[in-house]
Formats: structure tokens, C-alpha cells, sequence
């Protein structure tokens, strides 16, 4: 009997095993997902970016004709879903106040200046079924020039003495958004 427990368990864990070893799992993205979140001094969570971070590879990232991404037109301001940023309480950006709750970035790049866009839908792919009669704000901020490259498009959060100011950068060019606490 002993021997037959012991038996069954064996086959059992052979069987397990095997058709662990048969799954197939996918390869690395090549936009991978990325998050940048911002917490106040009290080290609560303020403003949460969930975005995919598309690659240079040697290519002409924002132009007004050849690039990967053209001047002028609208962004999902990374790659595959569009970007969602969530404020976890009300916040101003750059000058305009924002509710809390969860969003779509977007921007319009352009070599002097960017706009960026908060709009209501979630959940969508890209920029494609993207509806401005959704917008939430819009703001402009400068463009700017980078010291060196950046390979992978990136968000990051840089803290202020008012808040933090947020960096959308890629190839050459940067954007900084100031992100301040409603008091």
C-alpha cells in the first residue's frame, strides 16, 4: 500500500513537471512597461505614470516629416496602450488643477514647444480612437534640448520644493511639468 502511495505521488509529480516545462512563455516586449510615481514628503503616493518606453535604435525620433513620431500630431506619449497617469489627490499641473482620479496622457510634440493632454477615456490603444471632446486640460510647456541622447523614451519625477516636476524625454528633446500639491 505504502508503495503504491509513494508510486502514485511519483507519476503524479512527473506528470506536473512535464507539462510545466511545456509552456511557452513570451519574449521580452520590446517597449517595455515602465512606472515613474512621485510621493510626497510623507512618502505617500501623489501622481502614478504607467507608460511603455519604445527604443531610438538609430532612428529620428521626433520630426516634422520623417520621424517616428511627427511635430505637430497627437502622441499616446510612449508606445502600445496609451500612457495612464493617476493622481492619487488634487494636484495642480503646471497651472491647472486636476481632480483626483485616473487618466490618459497625451502630448502634441513640437520643436519649441509640447502640449500635454489629460483626457477621460482609459483603457485605449495608441492615439488612434483618441477624442478631444474628452480632454480634461491642456498645457504647454517648452521644449528643450538633452546634454546627450536618450535611447528609451522615459518619465521621470524630480522633487521641487513645491511638489515635483515631471520629465517626458527621448532623443534630444525633454519636456518638465511642474506637479504641485492643492492646499
Amino acid at each position: 500500500m505504502k508503495s503504491l502511495i509513494i508510486s502514485s505521488f511519483l507519476l503524479t509529480f512527473l506528470v506536473m513537471g512535464n507539462s510545466l516545462n511545456a509552456q511557452k512563455f513570451s519574449e521580452l516586449d520590446k517597449s517595455p512597461l515602465d512606472i515613474a510615481m512621485f510621493r510626497g514628503q510623507d512618502k505617500a503616493p501623489r501622481v502614478r505614470v504607467i507608460y511603455s518606453r519604445p527604443q531610438r535604435k538609430g532612428r529620428d525620433v521626433f520630426a516634422a516629416k520623417d520621424g517616428i513620431q511627427k511635430y505637430g500630431e497627437i502622441w499616446r506619449t510612449g508606445a502600445n496602450e496609451s500612457t495612464e497617469i493617476k493622481f492619487y489627490k488634487d494636484m495642480m499641473l503646471g497651472d491647472k488643477k486636476v481632480t483626483a482620479g485616473t487618466y490618459t496622457l497625451f502630448t502634441i510634440p513640437g520643436e519649441k514647444e509640447w502640449t500635454v493632454i489629460l483626457n477621460k477615456d482609459l483603457d485605449t490603444w495608441g492615439a488612434y480612437g483618441y477624442k478631444p471632446e474628452r480632454d480634461l486640460l491642456r498645457i504647454t510647456t517648452p521644449a528643450r534640448k538633452t546634454a546627450a541622447p536618450i535611447e528609451s523614451f522615459s518619465i521621470s519625477f524630480q522633487p521641487t520644493e513645491a511638489g515635483s516636476d515631471m520629465f517626458l524625454g527621448w532623443d534630444d528633446s525633454y519636456i518638465q511639468v511642474p506637479v504641485e500639491e492643492v492646499e
